[in-house]
This record gives C-alpha cells, sequence and structure tokens, in this order.
C-alpha cells in the first residue's frame, strides 16, 4: 500500500513497516502524531525506542520511507521487534547487497550461506599476471556467494530466487 493508505490504516490502530524494517510505525491519538518503534541497531539512541516522527535524526531516510508504496501491516511474523523476522523481495536483496549487507534466502537449507557484493575483483593468469576484473557496465563488481565449500564468483540467481519474498538479511556471525 502507499502511503496515505498506510496513514489511514494507522489512524485506525494498525501497526505498519516497510518489508525490510525491523519496527514499525503507528498513530498515537493522543501526542496526535506518528510513533516510531525501532530495533536498538536502528535508534539513534543506540537502544530500543520509540521515537515521535517529529524526533527523527534521519529526515531525508524518513521522507524516502514515506515516498514508499510498498507499506505493509506489521505483525509478530514479519516484524523482529513484535517477535518475527523481516523480510523481501529479490529486488530489495539486490539493494541491500548494493548497500554492502548480506542476504539470504529463508529457504536455502546449507548453514552459513549468503551473497554478498564483491569488489576490486582480480586473478591470476597461468603467466602469473595478475589481471584486474573492470567491465564497462558493472565495473569491478559482481554477486559473490558464500557458502559451505567456499565462495562463487560472478553468481547467478534462479527465477525460483528472483521470485521469492524470502530474503532476509545476514547477522554479523554470517547466519
Amino acid at each position: 500500500m502507499n502511503f496515505r493508505q498506510a496513514f489511514e490504516t494507522m489512524k485506525q490502530g494498525a501497526k505498519v513497516k516497510l518489508p525490510s524494517w525491523g519496527g514499525y510505525w503507528c498513530w498515537d491519538p493522543e501526542k496526535e502524531t506518528i510513533m516510531m518503534h525501532c530495533r536498538p541497531q536502528d535508534s539513534d539512541k543506540g537502544q530500543g525506542a520509540v521515537l515521535d516522527i517529529r524526533e527523527t535524526q534521519r529526515v531525508e531516510y524518513t521522507l524516502q520511507n514515506i515516498l514508499s508504496d510498498e507499506w505493509v501491516i506489521a505483525d509478530k511474523i514479519n516484524t523482529p521487534v513484535l517477535g518475527g523476522e523481516a523480510a523481501f523481495g529479490f529486488g530489495d536483496a539486490v539493494k541491500y547487497m548494493k548497500c554492502g549487507l548480506k542476504v539470504k534466502r529463508k529457504g536455502w537449507n546449507g548453514k552459513n550461506q549468503y551473497i554478498q557484493l564483491a569488489m576490486n575483483i582480480s586473478y591470476t593468469t597461468v603467466d602469473k599476471v595478475v589481471v584486474n576484473c573492470d567491465h564497462e557496465a558493472i565495473g569491478n563488481k559482481a554477486i559473490a556467494f558464500v557458502g559451505t565449500f567456499g565462495v562463487q564468483m560472478g553468481w547467478l540467481a534462479s527465477q525460483a530466487d528472483m521470485l521469492a519474498e524470502d530474503w532476509v538479511f545476514v547477522d554479523q556471525e554470517g547466519e
């Protein structure tokens, strides 16, 4: 839903979020404002916090979120601060990789499997010459699949991967 619909839904008592968020927004009828419920790592205060939207320190980020057409109802299944897990589609997975984050599918059965953006790619020829890859369209980047048997450079997504909505962030330990 777009933000106008999300805003009306909040005013009726629902919690809303974007698919990748760990927290949610809701309407506070007493204060007549949107309250942002954040995970500790997302809060400007370094702890789980409830912030009045008028107190945001990330104005541009907040405005970009408002412009999204991907608002959903926040619940115990899709919202980490409510006990769930945030999941998103492949397009968002690529966007987050470009920002330096590791992502994976919930459906992947191998432990510690994920993909991330690899940069500054080079290789050594049989003549022991180091070649730095540089493609006219993509530069010196590729998607790396990190799995149980090492790293696969230039990973290609299957149609199932591209159509899936079960992409999640990888935590700091790689799981």
